[in-house]
């Protein structure tokens, strides 16, 4: 039932659609044509020039036409081009286009005057012709432009901020372009090869060619966030470009940990806890925000850490972790507490923690720490103390 109720729709809009394609055909215009965005072009002399051209056919059938270009003055070369080939002929489907070019050789020693070609395509019932102002100039005005995809970029005082640069030579001589940019006091700017390391103060552009370049700005590690601008200048013979760009610097926390004299230190009982006064200072220019960690239940800690008792490859007890030293927010140094008894005629030896091994033994659930040494060795090592 939903598939009769379906097929008078379908129908319709089977009626519809060829209606809404003929609409996007310009039915009312018809004919051949030949055309090109830029009818009068400048050259100068000794150069090569190049003038897109499109042969339009419109309404007609398919038909070959047979291409030519008049009025070249003597010493000049006119070339027509299809598909970076030579061209005698072209075949434009109906209501479709051909791209063509005419590839223009021009003597250094052209007179100045204007001059004015026409290029003819002509078929068995239908032809078309453009004409083509060609004027020269001995020198034609520099012109350089320089733009960047990315024109602000977002980082830390400690990024290295890359901009890729792209400088094109609008101009129709070669030209050596040379750059530089105005950044805040005290931030580094250099400019590199777009693929490789090499810093650069100019380079060479072709004629019509475009180049990429790198800028990287580097910030000092104490500047404050914000946004700062930076200004690329290109520059070659007469001819100038500017481009505007901008980094945004964010804040960074930076967080110091300090205890009493600089140590965090303090003296373990067995079976009891010990505290340690610490200040956590952010001498940075963001806030610290809280950041959260997932601790699994076969991680060391301080409090399984201390009172641990180390022993040697004979199995031989030869000291007591009492204390850890922490440094630059890493453990700096095992405390060990080697001979005495009841605290009496302790002595403290700081040892690195690479020369202790500890391993968890899940079976008896505890923890087993160990060293390659005796209890002799440890009493000879030099004594830790306590600054006072």
């Amino acid at each position: 039932m939903r598939a009769f109720d379906l097929a008078p729709f379908a129908f319709a809009v089977a009626l519809i659609v060829p209606v809404a394609h003929a609409a996007e055909t310009p039915r009312d215009i018809k004919g051949l044509y030949l055309m090109t965005d830029y009818p009068a072009v400048t050259v100068r002399p000794g150069t090569t020039a190049s003038i897109p051209l499109r042969l339009q056919d419109y309404g007609l059938g398919p038909e070959r036409y047979q291409l030519s270009v008049t009025g070249v003055p003597s010493g000049w070369t006119a070339t027509l081009l299809g598909g970076g080939q030579p061209v005698a002929a072209a075949m434009p489907a109906p209501d479709a286009s051909v791209a063509l070019q005419l590839r223009l050789d021009v003597p250094a020693n052209a007179d100045l005057s204007e001059q004015t070609l026409t290029v003819k395509a002509e078929g068995q019932g239908n032809k078309a012709t453009l004409p083509l102002d060609v004027a020269l100039a001995k020198e034609l005005p520099a012109k350089l432009t320089v733009t960047s995809k990315l024109p602000s970029l977002r980082g830390s005082p400690k990024s290295n901020f890359e901009y890729t640069l792209n400088i094109k030579n609008d101009s129709g001589r070669n030209l050596v372009a040379s750059f530089a940019a105005e950044a805040p006091s005290n931030f580094e700017t250099s400019f590199t090869e777009a693929y490789g390391s090499q810093e650069l103060s100019s380079i060479p552009i072709e004629a019509g060619q475009s180049k990429d370049i790198k800028l990287k700005v580097r910030p000092p590690s104490t500047v404050d966030a914000g946004h700062f601008p930076v200004r690329v200048t290109v520059n070659a013979e007469d001819a100038s470009a500017k481009a505007d760009l901008a980094l945004d610097v964010v804040g960074e926390p930076q967080l110091q940990v300090s205890g009493r004299e600089g140590l965090l230190s303090a003296r373990a009982v067995a079976a009891q806890q010990s505290s340690i006064p610490i200040v956590v200072t952010n001498t940075g220019t963001a806030p610290a925000d809280a950041k959260f960690s997932t601790v699994s239940k076969d991680e060391m800690f301080s409090s399984k850490l201390k009172g641990l008792n180390v022993y040697n490859q004979k199995e031989e007890s030869i000291g007591e972790i009492t204390d850890l030293a922490i440094k630059n927010h890493q453990v700096d140094a095992l405390i060990l507490s080697v001979g005495g008894f009841l605290g009496m005629g302790e002595h403290y030896v700081a040892v690195s923690p690479s020369s202790v091994n500890l391993r968890y033994d899940a079976k008896n659930d505890k923890w087993l720490a160990s060293m390659n040494t005796t209890k002799e060795a440890l009493k000879a090592a030099p004594e830790f103390k306590y600054p006072k």
